[in-house]
């Protein structure tokens, strides 16, 4: 039995929880929070053994420590945590500065302790899939990739009226302090990364087009990006999000002999459509029709849509348990989750300049999971 502990009982904590009850192997052993009210709301709910200090989250003894507070703070209690023996995973984004993220990659390897970031989707079945496809040669040799992740007119939606189970509100200042790209692009970047490799280079450019401040008069962070990212090995892609334009969470990997479509990233069940491309006569055509591509072994345990949506939050914190027992890196550890940071405020901190920034970090190709590794059949 793997034991775990979670710092921070905020709106995704109940997410982790909800998620936590597909892995019957990994207990809670404890759970912190600076605020006296949301651990008696969290206690009462999930009958979780909360307590009230860093120390005695340590003196638990955890195997893993999930740090699910606010990002502002991810900097401060990830190095608690490591100084004091202990290995982290952390809600994204790691850090909000890549001096800050480059710290805690180096604290983690000083100590001989692993660190992995969220997001962990790229570890289930969608993205899993997706890769698969791409392998075997679903649409040729991938030239192109639009990503986009759009999340509709935030700032007009009853956000305030958003509460998780055991009764966190969504915490939209932070979210807009913050900004949509640091909160979002990792959805994407995450599975580019795992089947294209590092990114050598972004060009990007960010704004501010809302108008709404935050309620202390700071202006937010920006609420659209738009990045062009090139890839060590040659592969392109375009990625872009915003809290302004529709709801649009579309992948599309341009192939030579056709394109692999997906609608949506936070949906680990998420359809995986080939859509073939044909020359008729004198005409080049995109196929009317798409076959759903599947993989044929049984994948990860599922959990119900919650909100906006239906992942399970605990596929990072469990493949990086079973990577710890093995004695080898997790899938999403240091060297991976420091080069997602460094990609993410390249793009987030563009503004108006739209340089050209090279990406200093690298890592080795990660493997996909056991159950995606070969197979996969088509279908309508």
């Amino acid at each position: 039995m793997s034991r775990i502990a979670i710092i921070g009982m905020g709106f995704v904590a109940d997410l982790y929880m909800r998620s936590l009850e597909t892995f019957p192997g990994i207990t809670l052993t404890a759970a912190y929070d600076t605020d006296p009210a949301r651990r008696a709301a969290f206690a009462s709910h999930w009958k979780a053994p909360v307590v009230e200090s860093l120390q005695a989250v340590f003196d638990a003894r955890p195997d893993l420590v999930l740090n699910l507070t606010n990002p502002g703070a991810h900097y401060e209690v990830s190095r608690a945590c490591l100084e004091a023996g202990f290995s982290i995973y952390s809600e994204k984004p790691l850090a909000t500065t890549v001096d800050h993220a480059e710290e805690l990659h180096r604290l983690a390897a000083e100590r001989g302790l692993q660190i992995a970031s969220a997001p962990c989707s790229v570890l289930g079945e969608a993205a899993q899939t997706a890769w698969l496809a791409i392998r075997n040669g679903a649409i040729g040799t991938p030239r192109l990739v639009y990503a986009e992740l759009d999340d509709g007119y935030i700032t007009q939606a009853p956000y305030r009226d958003w509460i998780s189970e055991s009764g966190a509100p969504w915490p939209h200042q932070d979210e807009f302090a913050v900004g949509c790209t640091l909160e979002h692009a990792g959805y994407y970047l995450t599975w580019l990364m795992a089947i294209f490799g590092p990114i050598r280079q972004v060009a990007a450019a960010s704004a501010h087009v809302s108008g709404v401040m935050l309620e202390n008069g700071e202006r937010p962070a920006p609420d659209f990006s738009v990045a062009t990212l090139f890839f060590e090995g040659g592969m392109v892609a375009r990625l872009t999000c915003s809290i302004i334009a529709r709801h649009d969470h579309a992948l599309r990997i341009f192939g030579e002999t056709g394109t692999l479509e997906l609608k949506e990233c936070w949906a680990n069940t998420a359809s995986v459509r080939i859509r073939k491309r044909l020359r008729i006569r004198r005409r080049l055509v995109e196929a009317p029709l798409t076959y759903r591509f599947r993989i044929k072994a049984p994948t990860h345990p599922k959990v119900g849509r919650r909100g906006a949506a239906s992942m399970n939050f605990m596929l990072g914190p469990a493949e990086m348990l079973e990577a710890m027992a093995a004695g080898r890196p997790a899938r999403l550890g240091a060297d991976f989750a420091l080069h997602l940071t460094e990609v993410t405020l390249a793009i987030q901190d563009a503004l108006d300049q739209g340089v050209a920034q090279p990406v200093r970090s690298r890592f080795a190709p990660i493997a996909p999971m056991p159950w995606a590794e070969q197979g996969g059949s088509y279908g309508l």
